[in-house]
C-alpha cells in the first residue's frame, strides 16, 4: 500500500508542475507577466483604424520593447482612435517627427505598435503627440477593394 501512495504523490507533483508551467507560458503569450517596471511617460497617438490593437499590447522600436498600449479612446471631433502609448523612462530620446505604425507579429498574431525615430532635434516629452502614423491592414477591407476594383474592370 505504502508504495502504491509515492506514486501517486509523485504522479500529483508531476501534474501539479505541468500545470504551473502552463499556466506560465499563458502569462508570457498574453503578455501580463511582462509589464515595464519602474517609471514610465504617456505619449498618445491618433489611428484611423486600429483593427485588434488591445490595451497592454506591446510597443516597439527595432524590434525592442519599450513601452505598452496603456489605454485605447476614440476622439469624437476627429472620428480616430487615440492610443495613449506608456513608455518606459529609460527610453526618453524619440524625436518628435517619430512614427508610429500598428502591425501584426506573424499572420495570426497579435497586433502592436512599431514606433520608427525620426531625425527631428527636438524630443518627445510625457504628454506629446505622436503625428504621423499608419493605421493596421484590415484583411477584410483589403479583400473588399480587391473585389469592388475586380467588378469594376469587369464593367468597363
Amino acid at each position: 500500500m505504502g508504495h502504491s501512495r509515492l506514486i501517486e504523490l509523485w504522479v500529483g507533483l508531476f501534474v501539479a508542475a505541468g500545470m504551473a508551467a502552463l499556466f506560465m507560458l499563458a502569462m508570457q503569450v498574453s503578455n501580463l507577466s511582462n509589464n515595464i517596471s519602474g517609471d514610465t511617460y504617456a505619449i498618445t497617438a491618433a489611428f484611423e483604424n486600429i483593427g485588434g490593437l488591445k490595451v497592454r499590447s506591446p510597443v516597439t522600436v527595432s524590434g525592442v520593447r519599450v513601452g505598452r498600449v496603456d489605454a485605447i479612446d476614440y476622439d469624437t471631433r476627429a472620428y480616430e482612435a487615440v492610443v495613449t502609448l506608456s513608455i518606459d523612462a529609460r527610453y526618453d530620446s524619440f524625436p518628435e517627427d517619430t512614427s508610429a505604425s500598428i502591425f501584426t507579429s506573424g499572420l495570426l498574431g497579435e497586433q502592436y505598435i512599431a514606433l520608427e525615430p525620426g531625425g527631428s532635434e527636438t524630443n518627445l516629452v510625457e504628454g506629446d503627440r505622436v503625428q504621423l502614423t499608419q493605421s493596421a491592414l484590415v484583411i477584410e477591407q483589403m479583400v473588399g477593394q480587391f473585389l469592388y476594383n475586380q467588378a469594376g474592370k469587369q464593367q468597363e
